[in-house]
């Protein structure tokens, strides 16, 4: 957030100014103690803006605030009215000013074409946007186009029917990453389809090269698949996304971080037979992807993979962790056999952790992770009621690191459903005595199931 406001600063004030402003800054300051009001006083001179509310509503509240371009049109598609409409969370109302641009892009082939970009300031809840007016609407407007302002952005319908239908339209990453993080804004605040985002996000995947977005996309496609479409669309939507997964993955390019990262996240879906033989064949060189190294971690990832959907044994996996007994592939093992779909195995990483005492931080966090995979989310059911009853022991007997890792990692946020809110909810009740650290773990838990069941309806709509 840092950085972002920084940035913010430099749009508001104005590149220029803002170079003009810290020179004079670190001429009359030069190693001397300074405080915020000499920096801001050196840049409200450059630049003639006063920046002493802008501070206040920048740097000394919380919360992000959404921007939403609303936009009529004529029977001719000319834009007769434009505003943008900010808002903040009820608990954080603070509104502030942003500097921002805003981007016209129309369809030119199979590629987006920016035909215009008109730069304003925005305060308070409503600003007019006349410069908009009388110019025939794009296919796309898109709200704090190069990336000026700090805070939530909305496509409008158009913009959105725009995206679904051309996911790889941008030739520039910034614009690309901008829309694909409003995307997953609105799913994430159930103004868009679960399923919508998913096909968005495969769509784009082929041929992307940036490490960290590929990351951070196959993480939200993750969450989005896993909790956020609605459960009498899931497993359908599930079979499609691995197989088209699997299909990208083969075809990537060999010896990329792509590819690493493309089967990687293959793996962690496969649950069906074939899914399944294939990864098989991966692990034991019957299948060869053109330079994918089958190196340690990714044995343990396949393995776990296979543990997963009930292909792999016990025995199995004791063996591979004969192979590498250090100290992460003992983690690694206990991963795995935490994750093998059966009541046993989910007990005797409960029974691990939360029954017994003395396991080192990190094999904690591989026993939650392992415990919470599953394929079929009623292997998790029995521990809505146990892992609330255990928490107030748990929090109280172990390290803050332990307690912490326990709180968060053994959480069955994989059900997703309305008993497991309501269970934290009364669990949140009926003990208001609770250190508030621990309310504050219970609390994020909850709130993230309550967000998954909002984006579960306007999925199902």
């Amino acid at each position: 957030k840092g950085a972002s406001v920084l940035k913010q600063l430099v749009a508001y004030v104005g590149r220029e100014p803002f170079t003009t402003g810290l020179r004079g800054y670190f001429s009359e300051h030069a190693w001397q103690n300074t405080t915020l009001s000499d920096l801001l006083g050196h840049l409200e001179h450059a630049s003639g803006r006063d920046l002493g509310a802008w501070s206040k509503l920048w740097l000394e509240t919380a919360g992000v605030n959404t921007l939403r371009l609303e936009v009529t049109a004529d029977d001719h598609d000319v834009i007769t009215a434009a505003t943008i409409t900010q808002t903040a969370v009820e608990a954080f109302p603070t509104l502030r000013p942003h500097t921002l641009a805003i981007g016209s892009y129309n369809v030119s082939g199979d590629r987006f074409e920016r035909v215009n970009q008109i730069e304003l300031d925005i305060a308070g809840e409503h600003t007019e946007v006349p410069a908009l007016v009388g110019q025939h609407r794009p296919d796309l407007l898109l709200v704090n186009d190069d990336d000026l302002a700090y805070a939530k952005i909305r496509l409008d319908e158009r913009s959105t029917a725009t995206i679904l239908a051309h996911p790889r339209g941008f030739t520039t990453s910034l614009p690309r990453a901008l829309v694909l993080g409003a995307a997953w804004d609105m799913t994430r605040d159930a103004e868009m389809s679960a399923r919508d985002f998913c096909d968005l996000v495969l769509e784009s995947l082929p041929g992307e090269q940036d490490s960290t977005l590929l990351r951070v996309l196959l993480a939200q496609l993750r969450a989005a698949a896993k909790l956020y479409v609605a459960p009498a669309h899931r497993d359908q939507n599930l079979d499609s996304l691995t197989a088209r997964l699997r299909t990208l993955a083969t075809s990537a390019e060999p010896g990329s971080d792509a590819q690493l990262q493309l089967v990687s996240a293959f793996a962690a879906y496969a649950h069906r037979d074939e899914d399944a033989s294939w990864v098989r064949a991966l692990l034991e060189g019957d299948a060869l992807l053109d330079s994918l190294a089958i190196d340690t971690e990714m044995r343990w990832t396949l393995l776990t993979s296979l543990a997963t959907a009930g292909a792999a044994t016990e025995r199995e996996i004791q063996a591979e962790r004969e192979k590498d007994n250090t100290a992460t592939g003992r983690e690694r093992a206990a991963r795995a056999l935490a994750s093998i779909p059966t009541a046993k195995a989910k007990a005797r990483a409960w029974h691990q952790v939360i029954e017994e005492e003395g396991l080192p931080n990190q094999t904690v966090e591989a026993l939650a992770h392992g415990f919470v995979r599953v394929h079929d989310t009623a292997l998790l059911t029995p521990y809505v009621e146990k892992y609330h009853a255990m928490l107030t022991t748990v929090w109280a007997s172990r390290t803050h690191a332990i307690a912490e890792s326990v709180v968060e990692g053994f959480y069955p946020v994989a059900l997703a459903n309305r008993e497991l809110a309501d269970a934290s909810q009364a669990w949140l009740d009926a003990n208001p005595g609770a250190t508030a650290a621990l309310r504050r773990v219970v609390s994020e838990n909850r709130d993230g199931v309550t967000r998954a069941l909002a984006a579960q309806q306007r999925d199902a709509s």
